[in-house]
């Protein structure tokens, strides 16, 4: 996957950057595995607004993505690589040797035609899911379980992947994304490789109505309101806001909120990078 810098014809274009879409083999989803999905406008079921800077955008239809890897022992052949509307990175179309069709999160490499397997069966490969236990130390994970069988939580975003680092009777450390090391039960399963569509976060959308595409409004600065908007709000002239802080009224910048008496503590070898 690669960037597309385009000539700068307009101003929207002048510093787009955007991917060039060549790992790309479908246009058009499965429509079998497809849900609707109804805009909220930010608004909660009495119509207030609950949640800011959210509102139009294009239509978009949800694609149902298996998590679990719950297939175990039956090969499945990749059909096409495709874009996914809800999340960064791109989703494969799978056709399992019995006729069922799934989409996974694609992994960095996965082909057209590669055949991919999950359970105790499965070799270690890019796009293969075994459990924790069946892994070889040093591997780069992604779709990582947190619980078994709840299905991938963790490392699923674009250019994502974490390390299994060693293993410690039922439990196997894992080096996360954000650089925390944490426990995980040797009973979960993740899926070998990283995400694909790794240039995501070097992507420059080039003008403001694309946002407005995706369903973002614009965002008012804190400082820009009045005091009864936000903590940061008010003042004379071009005043600006004080110490840095949410509307609620917590501190930004560094304030830890994480409740210090958390129960997952304890499966926490190393905090994430500071």
């Amino acid at each position: 996957m690669a960037l597309k810098k385009l000539r700068p014809l307009t101003p929207g274009q002048r510093f787009k950057l955007v991917s060039d879409n060549a790992d790309i083999t479908a246009s058009k989803p499965e429509k079998s595995l497809l849900v609707p999905v109804k805009k909220s406008g930010g608004r909660d079921n009495t119509g207030k607004m609950t949640m800011r800077y959210i509102g139009g955008g294009h239509k978009q239809q949800y694609r149902i993505i298996d998590f679990k890897r719950d297939k175990s022992g039956i090969p499945a052949t990749v059909k096409t690589i495709e874009y996914d509307p809800n999340r960064t990175a791109r989703i494969a179309l799978v056709v399992y040797a019995d006729g069922e069709k799934r989409y996974i999160i694609a992994p960095t490499g996965l082909q057209v035609g590669q055949k991919i397997m999950s359970g105790k069966e499965a070799i270690p490969e890019v796009g293969n899911a075994l459990f924790l236990s069946d892994i070889p130390l040093g591997t780069t994970i992604h779709n990582i379980e947190l619980r078994p069988g709840q299905g991938a939580i963790m490392a699923r975003s674009a250019g994502s992947s974490a390390q299994l680092s060693a293993r410690d009777g039922k439990y196997a450390v894992v080096k996360m994304p954000s650089g925390e090391t944490r426990m995980v039960l040797v009973t979960c399963m993740a899926t070998v490789g990283s995400v694909s569509n790794a240039d995501h976060n070097l992507e420059i959308s080039g003008k403001a109505g694309r946002t407005r595409w995706q369903g973002r409004r614009p965002r008012t600065r804190p400082v820009a309101m009045n005091p009864v908007d936000h903590p940061m709000g008010g003042g004379e002239g071009r005043a600006s806001g004080g110490h840095p802080r949410s509307r609620k009224g917590l501190p930004s910048k560094g304030y830890k909120t994480r409740y210090p008496k958390k129960a997952s503590n304890k499966y926490i070898i190393e905090g994430r990078k500071k």
